[in-house]
């Protein structure tokens, strides 16, 4: 199963190398790319992935950063991940995508960080309003959050119960 995932990682980074354009960007190609590396067990080969495609800048769905910090804390270098999320987060306010605040939520609460998890949930959840999936699907992640940390529910967790 690994070197499926590995011959796919091959043959996507091959692809980039001749790609010129198309309706999907080298950057999100490179992501693929490192998703594959990760599914096959080569986390340094995916973190190399994921910084080409924030070198190349060209349009996803989820920052590559927010992969870089995943692979980071599986690579057991967890001060470089939080550096990484707070870069992310320094962008917050003008360029996160819903998709990236849920990726770097799951992340957090993944690894123990439910804090600063639910600090990310709630501000994804808050933005992303009427964005459909990914909006409930933050609701769904800060609510399970909230329920590990043990607090009480909101109103944000009162939209949940509406948005199902």
């Amino acid at each position: 199963m690994a070197d499926d995932h590995e011959d796919l990682a091959r043959r996507l980074e091959a692809l980039v190398e001749t790609y010129v354009s198309g309706d999907i960007s080298r950057a999100a190609i490179l992501v693929l790319a490192a998703e594959e590396w990760r599914q096959a067990g080569q986390p340094a080969r995916a973190l190399d992935c994921f910084q080409r495609a924030v070198d190349d800048g060209g349009e996803v769905a989820v920052d590559p950063r927010a992969g870089i910090a995943d692979t980071l804390f599986e690579l057991e270098r967890p001060d470089e991940a939080r550096q990484v999320i707070e870069a992310i987060g320094g962008d917050r306010a003008t360029s996160v995508t819903p998709a990236t605040a849920l990726t770097v939520t799951e992340t957090l609460a993944a690894y123990g960080h439910l804090r600063e998890a639910h600090r990310w949930a709630t501000e994804g959840a808050r933005r992303a309003e009427g964005a459909g999936r990914e909006h409930t699907a933050l609701l769904r992640a800060r609510y399970r959050i909230r329920v590990d940390l043990g607090f009480p529910e909101d109103e944000l967790d009162a939209l949940l119960d509406v948005s199902h």
